[in-house]
């Protein structure tokens, strides 16, 4: 069983930064493709990043582009979302999500392990 525990979620007032880190529970870490996928009150979830298993291509939508970055630390076993200039509608629960094979994906349905995820609170 592979298990995701993200951190770092929180309050921030618009224009703020936050840093969610996501760690995995698997030694094969580094053969996973990692995501972030977010939900804000009352809307689905949307894709919000991603980032193939040697940490060299990634993806972002087209929303957050220019204002967050995904990472990732192999040695670690931990994916980072790093998310500048943050504005209210980026509130929402963001969920970590992992993927084997290691290529990156931008489809929620091919992620296989999810965490529980962290709530971010931006406020106006």
């Amino acid at each position: 069983q592979v298990q995701l525990v993200e951190s770092g979620g929180g309050l921030v007032q618009a224009g703020g930064s936050l840093r969610l880190s996501c760690v995995v529970s698997r030694r094969t870490f580094n053969f996973y493709a990692m995501g972030w996928v977010r939900q804000a009150p009352g809307k689905e979830r949307e894709f919000v990043a991603a980032i193939n298993a040697a940490g060299d291509v990634m993806e972002i939508v087209d929303a957050v582009k220019g204002r967050f970055t995904i990472s990732r630390e192999n040695a670690k076993n931990t994916v980072y979302l790093q998310m500048n200039s943050l504005k209210s509608e980026d509130t929402a629960v963001y969920y970590c999500a992992a993927s084997r094979p290691g290529l990156v994906r931008t489809a929620q349905i091919d992620y296989d392990y999810w965490g529980q995820g962290t709530q971010v609170t931006v406020s106006s």
